[in-house]
């Protein structure tokens, strides 16, 4: 199990306890902290923990990944977000399937609103609260094949060791944040490994202050749009690149995006998401 953390140790917390009730554990847990301190608490846990410190600035996610992709063991590559709390049978699962199908293989993930889980959560309750994504459509149980690439997600995926190490892993071109992973997914359909999404099995999302748009990622978002672009000549967030447009932000013609200012302070706040 592959995760990487800044500044979420509650949301760790929450990860950890859902893989202690996992009906097949961890052979070993490995986290890649990105600047923050991970608790030492996830350091006593009864299957290995290994934590990696990187000290690049901002958030390497690209890095991140690939540093703990490097550090793991085992055949199959199984990557976790932080903010996720795993179902009791996503690990003996999504592996039974990797070992399976050579494919990149997303699991479903279900949102959790403000009154999230804590210690004493059911998943029972959780599955009742939470609801699914509105755009990426899973099965009920089993898998799909998903034709578009760019509705890979990073949150729960799965991959075998030797594909992971073919692609290259991660593209750290993709300094901070936004489209390594469409990056990702679109160079694993390039080479023809096909993208299953499971369901039956996936993770709950632990809700969280956000940003719509996500303002304060203004620069990194711009410099990986451009990137992307250069390579596959579509652009990546799409959604987001407009609502900064309207925002006065950047401007956009053709093949070309300006970042004409950065965000006033009143205009992150503005953008802020928080519990209701």
């Amino acid at each position: 199990m592959l995760t990487i953390v800044k500044d979420r140790s509650g949301h760790l917390a929450q990860l950890v306890e859902g893989l202690g009730r996992s009906q097949v554990p961890p052979r070993e847990l490995i986290i890649v902290d990105m600047g923050s301190r991970v608790p030492v608490v996830v350091e006593s846990m009864h299957f290995p923990v290994h934590i990696l410190r990187l000290t690049q600035a901002g958030l390497p996610l690209a890095a991140a990944r690939n540093a703990a992709a490097r550090s793991a063991s085992g055949d199959t590559l199984l990557f976790l977000d932080v903010d996720c709390i795993p179902m009791h049978r996503l690990i003996d699962t999504i592996a039974a399937l990797a070992l399976d199908k050579d494919a990149l293989i997303c699991a479903e993930v279900l949102y959790l609103g403000p009154d999230d889980a804590r210690k004493d959560w059911d998943e029972g309750d959780l599955m009742a609260r939470a609801t699914g994504h509105p755009v990426r459509q899973f099965p009920a149980r089993g898998f799909r094949v998903e034709e578009n690439a760019g509705l890979f997600w990073s949150l729960v995926f799965a991959i075998r060791r030797s594909r992971f190490s073919a692609l290259g892993g991660f593209d750290e071109a993709f300094t901070g944040y936004g489209a390594e992973d469409t990056d990702f997914g679109f160079r694993a359909k390039q080479a023809g490994l096909p993208l299953l999404f499971m369901g039956g099995a996936g993770a709950f999302h632990q809700h969280h202050d956000s940003f719509d748009p996500p303002v304060q990622q203004l620069a990194d978002i711009v410099r990986n749009a451009r990137l992307f672009y250069q390579r596959w000549k579509v652009w990546p967030m799409e959604g987001w690149l407009a609502a900064f447009k309207e925002m006065g932000l950047i401007a956009r013609a053709g093949d070309r995006i300006t970042l004409l200012r950065q965000p006033t302070i009143d205009e992150v706040a503005q953008a802020r998401v928080r519990p209701d």
